[in-house]
């Protein structure tokens, strides 16, 4: 189950960096908000490693930004996935 959800959290960082970063892309509202929704639905599920999930899924995002435009600005996305995760594994905690 944990290789399974670790591929996807690849998988969908990695097509979320791409989205985001295209030219024709402008919307940060919904990049942050699908970074917090997913990182913490994958802290709920999985609340052993929470770190591994927000990186897994949030540092596409950074890499895509810095390496095409220098856009180190880019790194506040990592916050977003942080929270998420953080956040899913502390609902997951109080809740059972």
């Amino acid at each position: 189950m944990q290789r399974l959800l670790f591929a996807g959290a690849i998988a969908f960082g990695i097509l979320l960096g791409y989205v985001d970063s295209r030219p024709s892309w402008d919307d940060t509202g919904v990049t942050a908000g699908l970074l917090f929704v997913v990182t913490a639905i994958l802290g709920a599920v999985a609340p052993d490693r929470p770190w591994l999930w927000a990186l897994c899924v949030g540092a596409w995002i950074p890499l895509f930004g810095i390496y095409q435009t220098s856009n180190y600005g880019s790194l506040l996305a990592l916050g977003f996935s942080f929270a998420g995760a953080y956040g899913g594994m502390v609902v997951r905690r109080l809740n059972g």
